[in-house]
């Protein structure tokens, strides 16, 4: 039960978004998830600052999944996202924050995990 949350500096077309969405499916097999219920979310054109200064590209990616995963794990997916974001939308890595949250209680379709 995934859920990848991004928010990027600058615009991201309909089509990056499905590209990387994509790229996302197949990562978060990193963290012994699959993409059969993985959630993202972008939210462009939002304004990050980092060092007192406005990015033009820049992101923050928020990953929560439901129990949580090694920090091995954890640093192949940061690796991976990074990578993403910078191939597929020129956002080099050392404008990118990733976060991870293990979540104990998690609900879906009415109940709870």
């Amino acid at each position: 039960m995934p859920f990848i949350d991004s928010k990027i500096a600058g615009r991201v077309t309909e089509e990056k978004k499905e590209v990387v969405k994509q790229k996302l499916g197949q990562a978060v097999r990193l963290l012994n998830k699959s993409e059969q219920y993985l959630m993202v979310g972008f939210e462009d054109e939002y304004d990050l600052f980092m060092g007192g200064r406005k990015l033009d590209k820049g992101a923050y990616v928020s990953v929560s999944l439901f129990g949580s995963a090694s920090s091995s794990s954890y640093e192949k997916m940061t690796e991976a996202i990074c990578g993403i974001l910078s191939e597929e939308l020129g956002i080099p890595g050392d404008s990118v924050y990733v976060t991870y949250h293990g979540v104990n209680d998690w609900g879906w379709n009415g109940s709870n995990f």
